[in-house]
C-alpha cells in the first residue's frame, strides 16, 4: 500500500526471496519532483543525546542544531534501518547457553566482503551515524542510522552480516570476553537478578528456564572440556536461524520508494533463504502451572530497598493487540488517583511507588506466556506490612473482577491516546508508529471485542495463581539458597495459612478502593494560537528584572497544539552545607510525593512534568498539550507555596534517601563520577557526605526552616516555547513571584561551580569498591584543558569523534578489557578537557593493567591522527558538520538546546552556526597540534580508579577481600553482603604507576590548588 498524503510519509510493502521488507520515504510531493536526493550534497546528520539539565555535572559536547543553519539543510534528516529476526534466546542449544547473543556480537567482526573487524562501527562513525543489536526471547534485533548520502553502502556492509559473517576463530576467542563482561555488568542489577530467579520457576524443560546471556564459563570453558566446537556451533546457528524469511526489514529515509526498492531488492536478494520451518514454541503453553509458583519468595537485593512483585502468568495476549487487555488492566492498577492502590498505601506510608502491567518485553510476553505484574516499591513500614499490602492489591483487583470493563474508561484511555497519535510530533523509530496506530485505530473500530478480551485474564489475576517476590535487605543472613547463574540469596516458603485461607475465601472489599474518576486534564481546545509578537529563530527575552527571567519564543514550524515550559528556582544557599543538600533532596521527594495523586490525571493525559533538585535550585519541567498546562503549572506552585508534611511521610523519606544514596554509592561508575567531580569543583558536597549528614538527628523542624528559608529569596528563569503567546507565557513567571510573595537574592545566584587548576603532572586517586560482592571496577583517565573559547570546544569535540572508533577497536576488540570502553568530551562548569573510560572486571584486569592500555591506546592513537590522511579528516569534518546542520525531529530537541543556554546562563542560542563555522575553517595540524598539547609530561592529567573484587586485584585489597556469599568459609561466621559506604578506602598504586602522585586525601589535595574563574563558552 502506498499513501498518497503529500504531507505524509510515503510507504510500501514487498518481500525479497522470504525477506518481509517495509520501505518508508520521507520525501514531500514536491521534494519527490526535485532532482534524485542520491545525487544532492546537501546531507546531515542526527543530532546526539546531551543532558540538558548539566549545570549539576559535567556534561559531555552537545551535538544539536538551530533553526538558524540555511534552510536548504533543515529539511534533512538521518536515514535508518531495523532488522528483526525471528530466532532468540528460546533457541540457543542446552549445551550452550547464550549462543544467540554471542551471535549477534559476532556478525559484527567482519564479513567475506568487508573483512576488517568493527568496519561497520567505523564507517558510521565517519558518516554521523550508529548502530545497535538485541537478543530476546524469540527475536535478535539490528539497527542503524547513518547520514542519507551513504544509506546504500551502510545497507550493503550490513547486510553481510547475513550474507557471509568471517567469525573466524581468532575473534570468537576474543568477542567472547566482551559477552562475559557484559554478563558482569549486569550482575548487580537486581531487575536481572529477579529475572533470572523467575525463569528458573518454569517447568523442565522450558526455555524460559535457561541462562540467556551467556559468558566465558558457558561459551569457552566448559565447551573446551567437553569439546565442544564453539565456534562451529555458532556457524550452524547462523545457518539455520539467520535465513531470509524468518527476516522483517524496515527502512526510512529521505529517498524516493524506487530508489530504496533498488537497493534493498540488489543488496538483500543475496540474503539465504534455507526454507526450514521457524522455530515454534507456541505448544509449552503454562511454563509457571508448578506447585513451585504459587509461594513466597525472599530476596536478598543488591540495593538497599525493600520491593514487592506479585506476578501472574497468564496465556499469551500478544494475539489481542488489537485491544491491548493488559493495557487496560495496567492503566487502572497502576492509577495514582484517588481510590487507587497506590493512594490508598502512601496515605499509609506503606509505599512510594507502584507500578503494573506487562513491558512487552520476550521476557514479559511471547508465544508460551504473558506476565501481569504489581511492582511495589515499599517504605520500611510498608514491609513489615507486606501481607496486608498484598491483600490490598488483591481486595482492588476483586473490586474489577466484579464491575465489567467500564467502557466510560476504555474511551478516555482511547481518547488520550487518540490525541497524542493526531498531533504527534516525529517520533525516531519506525515500529513505534506502527504500534502507536494499531493501539489507537483499532481501539476506535473494535471497541465490540473489548468486554470479552479484557475480562479474559482479569478473572485469571487471583490469589491463588499469584506468586510473591519480596525483595529486602533484612533478608540478610536468612535466605539459605543461591540461583546459580546470578548467586542471588532467596528463600522459598508456602502463602501462611492465615492468608491463604482469608484470600480462598469470599474475602470483603475496600471502601477506599473503587474506579477512577473523570479526568479534568484532557485537552479539548487544540486551536493553534496567533502569535502577538514578530517570528524569532531563537528565544527572546520577555521578562528580565531583580526576581526572574523569561525567554519565549512561539513555534512556527512544528505547528501542534503543545508546549515546553521550563524553571530553575535558584537559591544559592543550598550549597552551604550537605546538611542543606540533604533536606534540599526530601524537600523536592516529599513535594513530588504531595503532588501524585492531584497532578496523576494530568500525567496520563499527557501532560508530563519533573522536579528535579539541581545543584543550586529546584527544577520544574512541564511539557504537553498547552490547553490544561497552565492548571497543572498552577497546581505545582501552589503546592510548593503551601509545602508541609506530616512526621510519618517525613521518616518514610528520610529512609528512602538512605537507600537511594547507599544506591549511588555502591555503584563503581557513580562513585568514579563522585570522586572525580569531587577533586575537580570547588566546594562540591560528595554523595558520601550527603549519606553521613542524613545519618544525623534530622526533623520536620529542619526541613521547614529549610523550605521556609529556600522560598523567602529566589531568583527563578524560565523558558516557554510552543503554542503560547507571550503575553499567557508571562503568566507563567507572575503566578510564581505572585504566590510565592520571594524576595529577590542581593546577588543573581551561581549556576556553576568553580573548578581547580589541576597540577601539570599524572595524579591518581584509586579508591575500593564499596560493594564487595561486585568484580566490575571504573578506570577513567581525565586530561584537564583549562579555559577554552567556543572554538576549542569545538575541536575537542571533533578530537573525541576521531577517537571513538579506534578506541572501541584497540581497547574492547583487541584488548577485550571490557563491554563498555569510551573516550568523552568534558565540559566541567564550563572548564574543557576529554577522558577515556575503560568499564572492566577485577576477575579479569587490574586497574593499574587497564591505565597502562589507555595510554597505549592513547600512543597509537597520537600515531594514526599524524598519519591522518587529509581525505580521511575531512571526511571526519564533514560528517560533524553534518550532525549539526540536522533538522529537529521534535519540539522538544530544540528546547532542550536552548534550555542548556538559559540553564548555564550563557544564552548562545546559535552555539551551532558558530561551531559549524569552526568546522569549516578547522585544519588537520591544528587538530593534531591540539591533541599533542595533552600528552606532554607537563600535562594536567588526572586518574579515577574504582577498584571491584576479583582474582587480579588480592594484592590491591589485601585482607579485605570480597564475601560473595552470606557464610565465611574459613571461619563458618555470618557477614552481611552490605558494606560500609561512609568513607573512601584509598588504595596504593602498582610499580607501573609509580610515577603517578597519589591522591589520598581529596580535601587535603584541592585545597591547596589554583581556583580558575567562573567561565562561559560565549565566542
Amino acid at each position: 500500500a502506498q499513501c498518497n498524503d503529500c504531507n505524509t510519509p510515503r510507504h510500501i510493502f514487498c518481500i525479497y526471496n522470504g525477506l518481509k521488507v517495509l520501505l518508508i520515504s520521507d520525501l514531500t510531493q514536491s521534494e519527490s519532483n526535485r532532482e534524485p536526493v542520491a545525487k544532492e550534497e546537501e546531507d546531515s546528520g542526527e543530532e546526539e543525546d546531551g543532558d540538558s539539565e548539566s549545570t549539576n555535572e559535567d556534561s559531555d559536547c552537545v551535538n544539536k542544531c538551530s533553526e538558524g543553519v540555511k534552510k536548504n539543510c533543515r529539511s534533512e534528516k538521518q536515514s535508518a534501518a531495523a532488522l528483526c529476526i525471528s530466532v532468540g534466546s528460546f533457541s540457543d542449544p542446552a549445551n550452550l547457553p547464550g549462543l544467540a547473543h554471542f551471535l549477534e556480537h559476532m556478525v559484527f567482526m567482519g564479513s567475506e566482503k568487508y573483512p576488517a573487524e568493527n568496519g561497520f562501527d567505523a564507517f558510521l562513525k565517519k558518516h554521523g551515524g550508529s548502530d545497535n543489536a538485541s537478543t530476546d526471547c524469540e527475536r535478535t534485533i539490528f539497527k542503524f542510522d547513518v547520514q542519507r548520502k551513504y544509506l546504500r553502502e551502510a545497507l550493503d556492509r550490513w547486510a553481510q552480516f547475513f550474507i557471509g559473517p568471517l567469525m573466524i576463530p581468532d575473534a570468537v576467542d576474543r568477542e567472547v570476553e566482551a559477552v562475559d563482561s557484559e554478563y558482569q555488568m549486569a550482575q548487580p542489577l537486581d531487575s536481572n537478578r529477579k529475572e533470572m530467579l523467575f525463569g528458573g520457576l518454569a517447568k523442565a524443560g522450558h526455555p524460559m528456564s535457561k541462562f540467556f546471556w551467556g559468558n566465558a564459563q558457558t561459551l569457552k570453558n566448559e565447551p573446551r572440556e567437553k569439546n565442544i566446537d564453539t565456534y562451529e556451533h555458532l556457524r550452524e546457528f547462523w545457518r539455520r536461524y539467520y535465513s531470509a524469511h524468518y527476516m522483517t526489514l524496515a527502512v526510512q529515509s529521505k529517498e524516493t520508494l524506487d530508489n530504496l526498492e533498488e537497493w534493498v531488492r540488489e543488496i538483500c536478494i543475496k540474503i539465504p533463504n534455507n526454507g526450514q520451518p521457524r522455530a515454534d514454541f507456541s505448544d509449552l503453553q503454562d511454563p509457571f502451572d508448578t506447585p513451585d509458583f504459587n509461594k513466597l519468595y525472599r530476596v536478598v537485593p543488591v540495593r538497599k530497598i525493600h520491593a514487592l512483585t506479585i506476578s501472574w502468568a497468564l496465556p499469551p495476549q500478544g494475539k489481542h493487540y488489537r485491544v491491548k487487555p493488559l493495557h487496560y488492566i495496567s492503566w487502572l492498577i497502576g492509577h495514582e488517583g484517588a481510590g487507587s492502590v497506590l493512594s490508598l498505601l502512601r496515605k499509609k506510608c506503606w509505599a512510594l511507588a507502584l507500578f503494573g502491567g506487562n513491558s512487552e518485553s520476550g521476557f514479559d510476553q511471547n508465544t508460551t506466556y504473558s506476565i501481569f505484574s504489581v511492582s511495589i516499591t515499599l517504605s520500611d513500614e510498608g514491609f513489615h506490612n507486606f501481607f496486608q499490602v498484598i491483600h490490598i492489591v488483591f481486595q482492588y483487583l476483586k473490586m474489577l473482577q466484579s464491575v465489567e470493563p467500564q467502557q466510560r474508561i476504555y474511551e478516555e484511555i482511547q481518547k488520550i491516546e487518540a490525541n497524542e497519535f493526531h498531533y504527534q510530533e516525529q517520533v525516531t523509530g519506525m515500529l513505534y508508529n506502527a504500534k502507536h496506530f494499531m493501539l489507537v485505530v483499532l481501539m476506535f473500530n473494535l471497541i465490540y471485542l473489548w468486554l470479552k478480551v479484557i475480562s479474559a485474564p482479569l478473572t485469571l489475576l487471583t490469589p491463588a495463581t499469584a506468586n510473591i517476590l519480596l525483595l529486602s535487605p533484612e533478608h540478610d543472613g536468612h535466605c539459605p539458597l543461591n540461583e546459580k547463574w546470578f548467586g542471588t540469596q532467596y528463600s522459598v516458603e508456602d502463602i501462611p495459612e492465615e492468608y491463604r485461607d482469608l484470600w480462598a475465601g469470599d474475602f470483603p472489599l475496600n471502601p477506599d478502593l473503587h474506579l477512577p474518576a473523570e479526568n479534568r486534564f484532557i485537552a479539548t481546545d487544540f486551536t493553534l494560537k496567533t502569535s502577538d509578537c514578530p517570528d524569532t529563530d531563537f528565544p527572546v527575552k520577555i521578562i528580565d528584572n531583580e526576581r526572574g527571567r523569561l525567554w519565549f519564543r512561539k513555534d512556527n514550524k512544528f505547528k501542534i497544539p503543545k508546549a515546553y515550559a521550563r524553571f530553575q528556582l535558584l537559591a544559592p544557599f543550598i550549597q552551604e552545607s550537605p546538611k542543606n543538600l540533604v533536606l534540599f533532596d526530601l524537600f523536592v521527594n516529599i513535594l513530588a510525593h504531595n503532588l501524585a495523586e492531584p497532578a496523576y490525571d494530568a500525567d496520563v493525559a499527557q501532560l508530563e512534568y519533573m522536579l528535579f533538585p539541581g545543584d543550586h535550585g529546584l527544577f520544574i519541567r512541564l511539557k504537553g498539550f498547552n490547553h490544561k498546562l497552565p492548571l497543572l503549572l498552577n497546581l505545582i506552585v501552589d503546592h510548593l507555596a503551601n509545602f508541609s508534611t506530616a512526621p510519618n511521610v517525613f521518616s518514610m523519606y528520610i529512609e528512602q534517601l538512605k537507600k537511594t544514596y547507599y544506591i549511588i554509592l555502591i555503584k563503581p561508575d557513580r562513585l568514579g563520577r563522585d570522586v572525580r567531580l569531587q577533586i575537580l569543583e570547588h566546594h562540591r558536597w560528595s554523595v558520601m557526605q550527603k549519606y553521613e549528614a542524613i545519618m544525623a538527628d534530622l526533623g520536620v523542624t529542619d526541613l521547614m526552616d529549610f523550605v521556609n528559608r529556600f522560598k523567602a529569596e529566589l531568583f527563578v528563569e524560565g523558558l516557554i516555547q510552543g503554542n503560547f503567546t507571550s503575553a499567557e507565557s508571562k503568566e507563567f513567571l507572575q503566578y510564581f513571584i505572585e504566590k510565592l510573595q520571594y524576595k529577590a537574592p542581593p546577588a543573581e545566584p551561581p549556576v556553576l561551580f568553580r573548578v581547580v587548576e589541576l597540577p601539570q603532572t599524572h595524579h591518581l586517586c584509586k579508591v575500593q569498591s564499596l560493594n564487595k560482592a561486585d568484580a566490575n571496577s571504573e578506570v577513567t583517565v581525565y586530561y584537564q584543558t583549562g579555559l577554552k573559547n567556543l572554538r576549542e570546544h569545538t575541536l575537542m569535540e571533533l578530537l573525541v569523534m576521531h577517537m571513538e572508533e579506534p578506541c572501541f577497536d584497540f581497547l574492547r576488540t583487541k584488548e577485550t578489557l571490557g563491554y563498555q570502553v569510551y573516550p568523552s568530551c568534558r565540559n566541567t562548569s564550563g572548564v574543557l578537557g576529554f577522558s577515556v573510560t575503560v568499564e572492566t572486571q577485577a576477575t579479569k584486569f587490574s586497574t593499574d593493567f587497564v591505565e597502562g592500555k589507555i595510554e597505549a591506546f592513547l600512543v597509537s592513537f597520537g600515531e594514526k591522527m599524524v598519519n591522518l590522511s587529509d581525505e580521511a579528516f575531512q571526511t571526519q569534518v564533514t560528517a560533524l558538520i553534518k550532525l549539526k546542520e540536522c533538522e529537529d525531529t521534535q519540539l522538544g530537541e530544540e528546547v532542550d538546546r536552548n534550555w542548556f543556554e538559559v540553564v548555564t546562563q550563557q544564552y548562545v542560542f546559535d552555539r551551532l552556526n558558530k561551531e559549524i563555522e569552526v568546522l569549516k575553517n578547522v585544519t588537520k595540524d591544528e587538530l593534531v597540534s591540539f591533541f599533542m598539547e595533552h600528552r606532554h609530561t607537563s600535562s594536567r592529567k588526572l586518574s579515577i580508579h574504582v577498584v571491584g573484587f576479583g582474582e587480579k586485584e588480592k594484592e590491591t585489597h589485601g585482607d579485605d577481600q570480597s564475601s560473595s556469599s552470606s557464610e565465611s568459609q574459613d571461619t563458618g561466621r555470618k557477614t552481611s553482603s552490605y558494606g560500609d559506604v561512609s568513607k573512601l578506602i584509598f588504595l596504593p598504586a602498582a610499580p607501573v604507576l609509580a610515577k603517578a602522585s597519589r591522591i589520598t586525601d581529596i580535601r587535603a589535595f584541592t585545597s591547596s590548588l589554583n581556583l580558575h574563574p567562573y567561565h562561559k563558552i560565549l565566542q
